[in-house]
């Protein structure tokens, strides 16, 4: 599994529809669509400024995590982006690998 930071920010439509149903609800629904997905909620947060709602999420793969991202995103009532979450690890032995590149102009 691999996991996903989705970030989003509600709609007119979804911020009238989270005041309906209320931040349990909502935490219900969207971990009902992750899980549907194949994969897990680890956490979601409401916040207020640049973003509305923070999720970590595990899914199995790239695939399903542009299906779901698409899926909230087709729903109307929320933007979302969804963005790969990298393990130390992971970035260690991404800087170990060596990748020919020519900057421009040099």
């Amino acid at each position: 599994m691999t996991k996903y930071l989705i970030e989003a920010n509600y709609t007119h439509n979804g911020v009238q529809g989270l005041i309906q149903e209320g931040g349990r609800r909502r935490r219900k629904a969207l971990t009902e669509t992750v899980e549907g997905a194949g994969g897990t909620l680890e956490a979601i947060y409401y916040a207020f400024g640049g973003v509305d709602l923070l999720m970590i999420v595990d899914l199995p793969d790239n695939e399903t995590a542009a299906s779901v991202s698409l899926t909230l995103n087709a729903g109307g009532g929320i933007k979302v982006t969804t963005r790969v979450l990298m393990t130390p690890e992971e970035v260690d032995g991404a800087v170990a690998k060596s990748v020919p590149y020519r900057a421009p102009g040099a």
